[in-house]
């Protein structure tokens, strides 16, 4: 038996002992071709699972100066930024609204989306002395890194709360949406990276290729520009095919109150985004038997 199959315990049966009191037997089997989702083994491991969530948001912030406060300051820097050249000196429109929330309302979901994104690709190579020692369902790994980028997101929307109230906006009935919407933003993080996670076992390049993924992807979100702009409603739907065009318009429709109401363009994201995710499933299961050997 190879160490392969030893490590990972793919397809694995339970005998039925023969009389009460025997030790059950477990059966080890490689998988061959494409092999179900086992979604249960993820439920059945959720105590580990919330503590590589715990791990990640320990690690993320220690021995730094300043804290949990990064998770505020990358976009509210970010947006200072957009602001002052997007805003100011380009005039680009904002529907209406100031454009320094405007834009901050975009960098909340896309922060959490592009850290959730990052961490999730390089996780199985970070822990690959945990894969190779004890058998669990891989899926956690990826799966706590972009769960654990939801208190920073919470610490950044708390900023944009605080916005709103400068500003004088007052949420409406709308708000009701954005728990759909940012998990929306997360099915998407997912599902890019348990492809990009299972590609960068075997393809160290996917980690220095991340980057250019994430500042692509960023222009071409509506986060420094609205979506309105695309007059026509048949390339606003297509538009629409990358999954964080509605998280972002949706939340500055669930807050701000924009008259872009996202209704075709977050059905287009969310088709994306399960997409991204059931075939992220199937291809990072898929790739799961050989991570102990090459990781």
């Amino acid at each position: 038996m190879s160490a392969t199959t030893v490590r990972e315990t793919q397809n694995r049966k339970a005998d039925v002992p023969a009389a009460e009191g025997e030790v059950p037997h477990i059966r080890i089997q490689p998988s061959k071709g494409w092999v179900s989702l086992k979604l249960g083994e993820v439920w059945a491991y959720r105590e580990l699972l919330y503590f590589l969530v715990w791990r990640d948001i320990k690690v993320r912030y220690k021995q730094t100066v300043i804290g949990a406060a990064w998770a505020i300051i990358q976009p509210f820097f970010t947006m200072v930024v957009f602001s002052l050249f997007f805003g100011n000196l380009a005039e680009v429109p904002s529907d209406g609204i100031p454009y320094p929330i405007f834009s901050y309302a975009a960098l909340v979901p896309w922060t959490f989306f592009a850290n959730g994104l990052s961490q999730s690709s390089n996780s199985l190579v970070g822990s690959a002395n945990l894969i190779k020692k004890i058998y669990f369902p891989r899926l956690v790994i990826p799966l706590s890194s972009v769960l654990s980028g939801v208190i920073d997101f919470a610490l950044a929307f708390l900023v944009l709360l605080g916005m709103m109230l400068f500003y004088g906006i007052v949420p409406t009935l709308n708000v009701i949406w954005l728990p759909p919407l940012l998990l929306l933003a997360l099915v998407t993080a997912l599902g890019v990276g348990l492809w990009l996670s299972a590609m960068n076992v075997q393809f160290r390049d996917v980690r220095y290729a991340v980057p250019f993924l994430v500042q692509f992807w960023m222009f071409a979100t509506p986060i420094a520009y609205p979506s309105s702009l695309i007059e026509n409603d048949l390339l606003r739907t297509l538009y629409g095919l990358n999954p964080m065009v509605g998280v972002v318009e949706g939340f500055r429709w669930a807050l701000l109150g924009t008259d872009t109401r996202p209704g075709p363009i977050v059905i287009a994201s969310s088709l994306a985004a399960a997409l991204l995710l059931v075939s992220g499933l199937f291809y990072f299961r898929r790739m799961e038997k050989t991570f102990a050997d090459v990781v």
